[in-house]
């Protein structure tokens, strides 16, 4: 973690010098965004928001996992659109296949392709993903994975996810801040999700949290994840721990907490590639990662590398009023493409 990102989420006033620029960020987003809504696109179907207003992990990918598994439950045919972020595609916008790469799709659209087996198509400009997938695919259902500032593509759900430890920080925005967007923006969202702990302290009392749990489930190969490994497979030892996400901490307690492992950490930036000298240590010991790092390493990765699978655990009224809320929207989209 940075020097300024540990200054974000520390109990110390956003650094001065840095206040000028964080207005001139905010006028210029505010400009971006008033042009963005001028030039919306409306899909035939229904489009959910997964995204956050402060920069790094706070959950999404989990929890768009958990939305893809719940929304076929429910009969509907989910797609995905993404940015691609740090994606080297040949053309945009590109449908994530079996032959893509994650260097090719990005990490995350790799990942949720391969874990979801629904259509995801990555593009910087989600509404031109968004035509994509709806010209290739029957899908009638679309998530736009991190898309709450792509104000171009409309949304009939956002769904805004806080990390329940850090919350929103100094709540001053880049870069005196770790938020895209001012805290009021949660007054528009739909839903509140926040990852453990809730953090309605942080935010105004009339903003409902849902409280979103993490459960660690299995370990898996990153060679072979046909061959698995229950969750107390490591426990008492001495292991180490990769985490090229937004809070590398959060994963290090939980394999410390659920694993019962003592941890040798190795904190990397969010979306690192990885090279043979970053993953492998000459002490014999298991090297555990997170999953969104185990699709990076698949061609370098021996058998002592393992990722833990983990899945949301979301409240019940959560889910009830989003199924609810869908069908709403369903019946109005359909209202509106027969008249």
């Amino acid at each position: 973690m940075s020097w300024l990102e540990k200054r974000w989420y520390s109990n110390k006033p956003a650094p001065c010098w840095l206040l000028p620029l964080e207005k001139l960020y905010r006028f210029l987003a505010k400009r971006q965004h008033t042009k963005a809504k001028q030039n919306r696109w409306s899909a035939p179907v229904p489009v959910v928001v997964v995204g956050n207003i402060s920069i790094g992990g706070t959950g999404k990918t989990p929890l768009a996992v958990e939305l893809i598994s719940l929304f076929k439950e429910w009969g509907y045919r989910p797609g995905i659109v993404s940015r691609g972020y740090k994606s080297s595609a040949p053309s945009y916008p590109y449908m994530v296949n079996k032959q893509s790469s994650p260097e090719e799709a990005g990490d995350e659209p790799y990942l949720l392709y391969h874990r979801c087996n629904c259509p995801v198509v990555i593009d910087p400009d989600r509404t031109s993903a968004a035509k994509l997938l709806m010209d290739k695919t029957d899908c009638d259902l679309i998530i736009s994975d991190d898309g709450l500032q792509h104000y171009r593509l409309n949304r009939d759900v956002e769904i805004c996810v806080i990390d329940g430890e850090r919350g929103l920080g100094n709540k001053h925005c880049l870069p005196a801040g770790p938020l895209r967007e001012d805290g009021q923006r949660l007054l528009d969202v739909d839903f509140v999700v926040t990852n453990g702990t809730s953090v309605e302290r942080l935010i105004q009392q009339s903003i409902p949290c849902f409280a979103m749990h993490l459960e660690p489930r299995r370990f898996l190969s990153c060679v072979n994840k046909d061959k698995t490994l229950g969750i107390d497979a490591f426990t008492g030892r001495t292991v180490h721990a990769l985490a090229g996400i937004g809070n590398p901490n959060r994963f290090f307690r939980t394999l410390e907490k659920s694993a019962g492992v003592d941890v040798i950490a190795h904190p990397m930036r969010d979306h690192q590639s990885y090279t043979e000298q970053d993953i492998y240590f000459q002490d014999g010991n298991p090297v555990l990662m997170t999953e969104k790092d185990a699709v990076k390493i698949k061609e370098i990765a021996g058998d002592e590398h393992w990722y833990l699978e983990v899945s949301a655990a979301l409240p019940d009224n959560f889910t009830s009023q989003l199924r609810e809320k869908l069908e709403f929207v369903k019946e109005q989209k359909g209202n509106s493409n027969n008249g």
